[in-house]
């Protein structure tokens, strides 16, 4: 590795980092994170800090489980790459589409096509939406409805049913036939609601609408987060999933579930689905799969949905999608050890449990710091805390100063995530009592230097 010096001179002088402006990385470079360890991440300086953001939403584990980095070396020293196109397949992805079907028995799904991760895994499955539709002979849907500040990924399609114009407008025009409804966002909606319940039931209200509006007949799917992540942590009542999947249901229309952050026990459930009780007919998954060590992921299909592919004799049901790296079998490997241990350790009772901390804490931090506008949670390891400016006009608090905040948090020990005028909270599931007071304690710091 090259020296300090020659790292933090070249720091984004040469590279163009996601979601962000090149000319802000130059005059803002990025911490160099070297090393990690348990929990917790280290920089170039060697400043050690709870990881509050979890990677990205996808190191449940921590990043210390030996199990998957151990099944990730004996793979590539046994076959470190073959595809699994027409004609050929790997012992892992068979074993893993086992344990698949096993974890998701619940959810009603039981088929699993592999990919290389979230993005890919929303295009393909609104892709087999439309497809599943032709197979049965309504060739006309082909809309999909989703929630505004939902987030779905990058790809084209992804980006078209993204409820949020930072992934957009720069790119658009981007897919037609794709319809944005408002979210159950108790704390900003056009209803001026502040009842849960009242507005899940607008909410649905809207979504009812938009089907009438738009004519059952051309839709094809409603995609959604179970609890929209990075959109601002915006868990919705209880009753606003059951209902979507009743609208779908009544009408026609697949149900997808974006579970690329919220699978494998991050809402202290198992999926997020079962959190609601619900089973779709799509979701989709990848970042926890494989705890972030290894690029990977699967759309899971139910029996209903599977069906009509399997027993299509039209040639219709040909799958057309596909990556190089789908079914890699190290990736496989991974996600088998990943799966495994996410079941022997029960990680979303702990992220259950350390949920209710973390949420209790930052209520109570709440209290101190007029700075925090709202605080959203109380579903598992997701959590935020949107900062405003003035609590009565809820006016967004000035970037300079929420990048304060982050910095004083970073340097009191937590690493946290900084969305718009949101911070966002999503530790690994592996967190202790201690870890969760750390990362409190850090926020603390971060709101006290104002």
């Amino acid at each position: 590795m090259k020296d300090s010096n020659f790292l933090k001179e070249n720091n984004a002088r040469r590279l163009w980092h996601p979601m962000t402006h090149p000319a802000d990385s130059l005059a803002n470079p990025p911490d160099i994170i070297v090393e990690a360890e348990g929990v917790e991440i280290i920089d170039i300086d060697g400043h050690r800090t709870v990881d509050a953001v979890g990677g990205l939403w996808n190191v449940n584990l921590g990043y210390s489980c030996q199990p998957v980095k151990d099944a990730i070396t004996a793979q590539l020293g046994r076959l470190p790459y073959y595809s699994i196109f027409r004609g050929t397949t790997n012992d892992n992805v068979i074993e893993l589409a086992e344990m698949l079907a096993e974890f998701f028995a619940p959810d009603g799904l039981s088929r699993a096509f592999y990919t290389s991760g979230g993005s890919d895994g929303v295009e393909v499955a609104l892709r087999l939406a439309r497809q599943y539709h032709k197979i049965r002979g309504e060739a006309g849907r082909v809309k999909f409805l989703s929630l505004k500040k939902g987030y779905h990924g990058t790809h084209t399609l992804g980006a078209s049913v993204n409820g949020n114009a930072n992934f957009r407008t720069q790119y658009e025009p981007l897919m037609p036939g794709c319809f944005h409804i408002p979210a159950p966002y108790t704390y900003r909606n056009p209803f001026n609601e502040t009842d849960p319940a009242r507005l899940a039931q607008f909410c649905l209200a809207a979504i009812e609408d938009e089907i009438k509006f738009q004519d059952a007949s051309t839709i094809a799917a409603f995609i959604m987060e179970p609890v929209l992540g990075a959109g601002g942590v915006i868990p919705p009542h209880e009753s606003f999933m059951p209902g979507v999947r009743a609208l779908c249901s009544k009408y026609g229309i697949l149900l997808i579930a974006d579970e690329v952050i919220t699978a494998f026990g991050r809402t202290g459930s198992k999926t997020g689905s079962r959190h609601w009780g619900v089973q779709p007919d799509l979701l989709v998954s990848a970042k926890a799969i494989t705890n972030g060590y290894f690029p990977f992921g699967a759309v899971m299909i139910s029996d209903a949905v599977a069906e009509v592919f399997e027993k299509d004799t039209t040639g219709k049901g040909a799958i057309g999608s596909g990556y190089t790296y789908s079914g890699h079998p190290v990736g496989a490997a991974a996600a088998v050890a990943c799966v495994q241990e996410i079941e022997r350790q029960q990680i979303h009772l702990n992220a259950g449990a350390r949920g209710t901390q973390l949420f209790a804490g930052l209520q109570a931090l709440m209290a101190r710091h007029q700075i925090i506008g709202d605080v959203r949670g109380g579903h598992g390891l997701m959590c935020a805390l949107e900062l405003v400016a003035d609590r009565a006009s809820k006016a967004p608090v000035d970037k300079k100063i929420i990048g304060k905040v982050h910095r004083a948090t970073y340097e009191a020990g937590a690493m946290v995530r900084v969305s718009g005028n949101n911070i966002i909270l999503s530790p690994p599931l592996v967190v202790t009592e201690a870890d969760v007071a750390k990362i409190l304690s850090a926020l603390e710091a971060g709101f006290s230097s104002l």
